[in-house]
């Protein structure tokens, strides 16, 4: 099976280190840091503390009822339905994972002062959230036209004492806050550390990201993993245990927006081509001459012209399946979980949920299909009262 990532930080082609040399020795210091803690049992029994006590993990594998009723194909069979339930994290989101792992390495590193950057808030709730538990100072980046559409995660990173720097420059939107992150973090990077909110950027982030997110592991086996892809952290933690084990169907849904012929959607992977961005190389949503195209999704979570490099490397390997849905069909998925089994999704989360209506007549009677509840809704209900009807 493949090695991923490579000694060299890549998957297949994709991946490396696409940075200035200021980042190249905290990148390396990084690397050795995560690789000398991953395995200290110390470390691992206090991380391990903090996730069950403070984050509430493990997070339950829920079977969703209704959800599975509504899929029955005419002759009564059908598929089992089954939510993995990251929204019922502390913060409400799988971002928390991640940014607790990371701020273990700051602390071991020296690190005070903390960045980052968040599109939908999710993560910069978390990195807030993390930094006020052990007493950091934080900083988020974040798009202008985010904060107005994440206006409550904004409120709660300041209430959490963390300062949002608005971002106006080109989309303002996640790829431009994650560039001004890189920027202050070139800037300040002998006393600061970079949370990077995704499976992306440079090595050893795509690694260390993957390896928060994919916390636990499973009773049995699934038939068949769905999750939401932007940049990728919630997939690639969903996906991680499996990919050596071929029985598994690896499925990620991303934001074909307003459609696929449109111009105005964030589907990296099916509309891609290979480039670097945020120093990493991968699919990238780019004109003939390289440019990244502004991309477009209801949801600012999955609104990002890129994708972390493991997925991309998985696409041209064949492993994953790489599909997209609109915002009008992931704002039904939206209303459908809500009003079936009483749980409000984020609009990330409805991307795969509305997946399941056309996969779900394809499917064996019996068949388990785990979908990623990455979060809840309640930060998305502003931006859907826009839209539906209720």
């Amino acid at each position: 099976m493949w090695q991923r990532p490579d000694s060299y930080g890549r998957f297949g082609k994709f991946g490396g280190k696409y940075v200035p040399e200021t980042l190249m020795h905290a990148l390396s210091e990084l690397e050795s840091t995560f690789n000398s803690l991953k395995d200290d049992p110390d470390f691992q029994n206090e991380l391990a503390g903090i996730l069950k006590d403070y984050v509430g993990r493990e997070t339950p594998l829920y079977f969703s009822e209704r959800l599975t009723e509504h899929y029955r194909h005419p002759n009564g069979e059908g598929p089992h339905i089954y939510l993995k339930r990251e929204d019922l994290n502390h913060t409400g989101a799988h971002k928390i994972n991640n940014a607790i792992g990371q701020v273990f390495l700051a602390k071991h590193l020296g690190k005070k002062r903390i960045i980052a950057e968040t599109g939908a808030g999710q993560h910069g709730v978390a990195t807030a959230t993390v930094c006020a538990r052990f007493g950091l100072q934080c900083l988020t980046y974040m798009g202008a036209q985010d904060m107005e559409r994440q206006a409550l995660n904004v409120f709660r990173m300041r209430l959490l004492d963390a300062e949002v720097r608005a971002v106006h420059s080109r989309t303002a939107t996640l790829k431009d806050a994650t560039s001004e992150a890189i920027r202050d973090w070139v800037a300040n990077v002998e006393t600061t550390h970079y949370i990077l909110g995704s499976v992306a950027g440079p090595y050893p982030y795509p690694m260390m990201v993957r390896e928060k997110e994919a916390m636990e592991k499973w009773g049995g086996k699934p038939d068949v993993l769905v999750a939401c892809v932007g940049e990728g952290s919630d997939a690639m933690g969903l996906f991680d245990d499996f990919i050596k084990d071929k029985d598994v169907r690896l499925i990620g849904v991303e934001a074909a927006g307003l459609g696929l012929d449109s111009g105005k959607h964030a589907a990296t992977l099916t509309k891609g081509e290979v480039g670097v961005l945020h120093g990493t190389m991968s699919y990238l949503l780019q004109d003939d001459d390289g440019q990244i195209i502004e991309p477009h999704s209801i949801s600012a979570g999955l609104d990002y012209p890129g994708v972390g490099p493991e997925h991309s490397f998985l696409k041209e390997k064949g492993r994953a399946e790489y599909y997209s849905v609109t915002d009008e069909e992931a704002l039904e998925a939206f209303k459908r979980l809500s009003r079936l089994e009483g749980i409000i999704p984020a609009l990330e989360t409805s991307h795969a949920l509305a997946y399941l209506e056309k996969l779900s007549p394809t499917l064996a009677n019996g068949t388990k299909v785990v979908v990623n509840c990455s979060g809840r809704g309640d930060k998305d209900v502003q931006t859907a009262i826009k839209y539906l009807k209720v």
